[in-house]
């Protein structure tokens, strides 16, 4: 199972518990307005609304658990290939 996945956070369902970032600190964290955003390959914070960033194969269990963990329900995770949503809100 290597197919390409993307996550992204809806800010405004965002609770800022932040364990997005305990799970996956190399992909999420708060920023200094206390809520939670993604960051890319590089480490930056990226903070426009809606933005994608790609999973690191090595940590896609640790980023579908923190969407199905979020106690905001704010982070999306999809599949690159078909833009399904595997966990978050909108996964069937």
């Amino acid at each position: 199972m290597s197919e390409e996945l993307q996550v992204w956070i809806d800010q405004d369902l965002c609770t800022g518990d932040g364990l997005c970032a305990q799970y996956a600190p190399d992909v999420f964290e708060l920023d200094i307005d206390g809520l939670a955003y993604v960051k890319d390959d590089s480490g930056d914070l990226l903070q426009a609304v809606g933005v994608r960033t790609s999973v690191p194969a090595h940590l896609r269990l640790e980023v579908i658990d923190s969407a199905k963990e979020c106690p905001g329900d704010c982070i999306h995770v999809v599949r690159t290939a078909d833009e399904v949503e595997i966990a978050g809100p909108d996964a069937a």
